[in-house]
């Protein structure tokens, strides 16, 4: 597989792999807290906070990278922002429909549930800025400049002397 030419790609890469062993000791840890604060049901709530806090930040990323694919192609424009859409609508329709799921089961400690997205959603901006800060990306990273032009094909070559100055 030839590497992307989108400049974007290894940042997203990282931050995806860097949110997932983050997610898998913040599971640890909400788990454990969630487990003291409220046994078996503090346990499933920090647990399943946490997932669905990296499941839904994760979508973004993953579609931004599924959308680099076509890159290169007449419409990938439009079919950046569609797929990067479609994932946002996705995930917001989803989102709501768990929350709603959820919102009422016995199994559930709100407050740890609650602390434990928001702990989530925290560790990914915390991620994100860093790996950010650290990546060297030029400023004008997938621009291409034009190749070399003919003599007889460049622009104003009309109007010049077979000595490069200009017609009398």
């Amino acid at each position: 597989m030839s590497p992307s030419p989108v400049s974007s790609t290894p940042i997203l890469r990282r931050t995806l792999i860097w949110s997932a062993v983050a997610t898998a000791v913040l599971a640890v840890i909400a788990g454990v807290v969630g487990f003291v604060v409220a046994q078996g049901s503090g346990l499933a709530s920090g647990l399943l906070g946490v997932l669905i806090a990296a499941l839904f930040l994760a979508i973004t990323g993953i579609s931004i990278l599924v959308a680099n694919r076509w890159y290169g192609e007449p419409l990938y424009v439009q079919l950046f922002f569609a797929i990067v859409l479609g994932g946002w609508l996705v995930k917001l329709g989803v989102f709501f429909l768990v929350m709603v799921l959820v919102s009422g089961q016995p199994w559930i400690h709100p407050t740890v549930f609650l602390l434990s997205i928001v702990a989530g959603v925290l560790m990914s901006l915390v991620i994100d800025v860093v790996v950010l800060m650290r990546m060297r990306l030029p400023v004008v990273s997938d621009a291409s400049l034009p190749t070399e032009v003919p003599e007889d094909r460049a622009p104003g070559a009309a109007n010049r002397t077979p000595d490069n100055g200009p017609a009398s």
